[in-house]
């Protein structure tokens, strides 16, 4: 018996088997300071915590709707209102187990072989792993260092073709901490106002910014009806371990989610929603520390990388993740990557795991503390000293 040969076309997540080498070190008595995993280095807060733990001494242990508990999905709906302008009401929300369905479903739901899907390089993998899997045709638009991360217009545009039915928007941006400027987000929805696609708006970041704040491409005319927005708990209420996202879609799709979550999942764990309803609408303190935590560490981190032989280091606008230029080295990023772990107990990503425009670059979590991330940073620079040249890069 052999694998089906769709298997065949789905990748993975190398945070998480880097992760996997990573700890295997730690096992052996090495030291590692890990800036692989793109998680929140808080703990969830306690008022959410306690919630959580009422909710199971009250018996939040059984069957809930597929849907979501419909409380919870009336604070979402007040939530994406308030934080985007938008208005949705609780039949334009599914909950699901984790932000992934909601890139995952909405996807098996839409896309027929040889569909074009529009997608950032470098970007979360699992975009290109879930085209590729359905047999759509995967079309990357490249995030250049040079236009802040941001799409080239120019180049969307004339990568729009009879054939594209999704397009995929992450803001603020999964590997590069890039956010798309405003202005650019309307012209987005200029081009595919009247074009028979929707939009995929990846906001799982959208309350960790340093400067503006993003702006939802939903919340612009005529576009409600063609995004799905993807957003969660994990990020902004450090709550990964809960496993808890939501989408927000017209309804027509919100039903296919439906009969895909059935099929798979039956519903979102009821006590984990519970908790989700205490931190969207408690105290949000919690949240304002953790991102000004992150700008500080940002800060310290951005300056010393600046400070090493071969290393560029933009300066990220939102996310928790440092996407530094390593072309200078004279190092390709996967072997920089794995001599960094290996050599200093750094573990970080090398950029192509996000996509072939990822080459020349690393990624590394800021998910650690200020202590760490200036070790990390004082590594690094010891490794540089004596590093020979490994690999010519791939970028000049």
């Amino acid at each position: 018996m052999k694998l089906a040969e769709r298997m065949t076309r789905i990748g993975v997540e190398t945070a998480f088997e880097v992760l996997v080498r990573a700890r295997a070190l730690e096992a052996e008595g090495r030291d590692i300071i890990h800036l692989e995993i793109g998680e929140p280095d808080f703990d969830t807060p306690r008022h959410i915590v306690e919630a959580g733990k009422t909710a199971l001494d009250q018996g939040w242990t059984h069957y809930g709707p597929t849907q979501g508990l419909p409380e919870l999905r009336e604070v979402i709906a007040r939530y994406i209102k308030a934080t985007r302008n938008i208005h949705v009401g609780p039949e334009h929300v599914s909950v699901v187990p984790g932000g992934k369905p909601i890139i995952f479903f909405p996807l098996m739901a839409l896309l027929e072989p040889g569909d074009e899907v529009i997608y950032p390089d470098p970007g979360f993998p699992i975009y290109e792993s879930m085209i590729n899997f359905l047999g759509a045709k995967a079309v990357p638009m490249p995030l250049l260092e040079s236009r802040d991360f941001s799409l080239d217009l120019n180049l969307l545009r004339d990568s729009l073709s009879p054939r594209t039915k999704l397009i995929i928007l992450n803001s603020p941006h999964n590997p590069t901490g890039g956010v798309i400027p405003a202005d650019d987000i309307r012209a987005i929805a200029d081009m595919v106002r009247d074009r028979d696609l929707m939009v995929l708006s990846d906001e799982i970041y959208s309350r960790i910014y340093f400067d503006e704040p993003p702006l939802s491409i939903a919340s612009l005319p005529g576009m409600l009806e063609k995004t799905i927005i993807l957003d969660g708990f994990s990020k902004t209420y450090a709550m990964t371990g809960w496993r808890m996202g939501y989408g927000v879609m017209p309804t027509w799709l919100v039903d296919a989610v439906n009969k895909l979550m059935v099929n798979s999942n039956s519903c979102t764990a009821s006590f984990t929603q519970r908790a989700g309803i205490t931190a969207l609408t408690g105290p949000q303190d919690d949240v304002e520390k953790m991102v000004a935590e992150f700008q500080r560490r940002r800060d310290m981190f951005c300056a010393g990388l600046n400070q090493l032989p071969g290393f560029r280091c933009p300066i990220p606008r939102g996310a928790f993740y440092i996407f530094p230029n390593i072309s200078g080295t004279g190092m390709n990023s996967k072997p920089l990557a794995d001599a960094l772990l290996a050599e200093t107990g750094v573990a970080g990503l090398s950029g192509t795991a996000f996509g072939a425009q990822g080459e020349g670059y690393l990624r590394f979590s800021i998910a650690n503390s200020y202590e760490n991330l200036a070790k990390a940073v004082d590594r690094i620079g010891a490794f540089l000293k004596h590093a020979p040249l490994v690999e010519t890069a791939g970028r000049g």
